[in-house]
């Protein structure tokens, strides 16, 4: 076919065209002269013949997936290399790649579950990442009610220094979660705290300075869980002047001070030994960002209409989302009685966050049974205490 230039389209055998070499005469007509003939179409067409992302080498693609899968922002943006070709796929599947993958990349919807989702965590587990040990970990000890095997994965994400699994291990053992009232084990849950504490957990670090204010599975000095108050209130304010969402926020919209204490109702002794947080002396942070195996947590209860099991209760701070495990697990606030809390850090958000301004004291509250009363004990954060449920 001819087209309107005079030129004619390339036909297939056309299109090596390029490399074959020509001779002709010089200007003298007794020698030949090599030259390559001249294109008659796009060199796009020849581009088409060779892949450049074939002559990659493996090693080369695999650690830039690594750096993608350390970087990304949602599960989505892994899923999507996936798709990509066969090549891809098979690289990113790669132990080393998924060995890397960050917390956000395993934020499943509880809504998005399914048996290939389990799958993928288990094989990310199974690489060595932490993350993936940790979140599947809670999934199946709190939801999927596996309990030693939710537990396996969290121990192997400690092992390998994963704050948030050693801070969970801990409220399990203050807890006594998967067991009875007799499997507690304060002596390790303060140990795991103040492993995960020494691992920059701010929750570890609140709970620790509790149980040494309390003397709560740890010998009591008063001084010292102070100490460990004030710090964690200090890394909470420096993680939010850090993060990037507080770059986007005018800092006098919520970076107020004042000299005196915010008065509250159910303060009993404001110049006792309790420290307060930071809100309370006018320093209002935004909420701390929940993990995304805890949001999975509050997703899926909550699709169960925040019913656990007959009985059960869940974590009353709306970052956490554990469940109680048996009845009366949890304790509840000894002002109130309306809310009940897993642990000590989140009663301190908690308090902070919503309930201090809803905490309305009563004369007396009862249990929803007589009998099967299965607490753990009171609690104080300076602001109202937690008792035996």
């Amino acid at each position: 076919m001819r087209t309107r230039r005079g030129s004619f389209y390339p036909r297939e055998e056309d299109v090596w065209m390029e490399n074959r070499v020509m001779k002709r005469r010089d200007i003298s007509g007794e020698h030949l002269l090599p030259y390559r003939k001249r294109q008659r179409f796009s060199p796009e067409a020849a581009v088409e013949k060779f892949d450049l992302f074939d002559s990659l080498p493996d090693d080369l693609v695999i650690s830039i997936l690594s750096k993608l899968s350390s970087s990304t922002g949602c599960p989505s943006d892994f899923m999507n290399v996936l798709m990509t070709c066969k090549r891809l796929n098979s690289l990113a599947l790669h132990s080393l790649v998924l060995s890397k993958g960050s917390s956000k990349m395993f934020a499943i919807k509880a809504k998005n579950w399914s048996e290939s989702a389990h799958r993928f965590l288990k094989h990310c587990a199974d690489a060595g990442n932490a993350e993936a040990c940790y979140t599947l970990g809670m999934i199946r000890f709190y939801c999927l009610q596996n309990r030693g095997s939710g537990a396996s994965l969290m121990a192997k994400a400690a092992i390998n220094s994963h704050a948030p699994a050693l801070y969970s291990l801990a409220v399990i053992q203050f807890n006594g979660s998967g067991g009875s009232k007799n499997d507690k084990d304060l002596r390790a849950g303060v140990a795991l705290c103040a492993r995960a504490a020494f691992l920059g957990h701010i929750d570890a670090l609140r709970e620790l300075g509790h149980c040494l204010q309390d003397g709560y599975g740890v010998h009591q000095n008063i001084a010292e869980g102070r100490r460990f108050l004030v710090q964690a209130n200090a890394r909470e304010l420096a993680a939010v002047l850090a993060s990037t969402g507080a770059s986007n926020i005018s800092k006098g919209s919520w970076l107020t001070w004042s000299p005196h204490l915010i008065p509250h109702a159910n303060y009993r002794d404001l110049s006792g030994p309790g420290c307060q947080l930071l809100s309370d002396f006018g320093c209002n942070v935004p909420a701390p960002e929940a993990h995304p195996a805890s949001r999975f947590l509050a997703e899926w209860f909550a699709a169960r209409e925040g019913v656990p099991g007959p009985g059960l209760r869940l974590c009353s701070h709306v970052g956490c989302g554990r469940p109680e495990t048996r009845k009366h697990e949890f304790r509840r606030c000894s002002v109130c009685g309306a809310v009940n809390y897993c642990s000590r850090a989140c009663q301190a958000l908690d308090w902070k966050l919503r309930h201090k301004a809803e905490c309305v004291p009563v004369e007396r509250w009862h249990d929803e049974e007589a009998q099967g009363n299965d607490g753990d004990g009171g609690f104080d954060d300076g602001d109202a205490v937690m008792e035996e449920s």
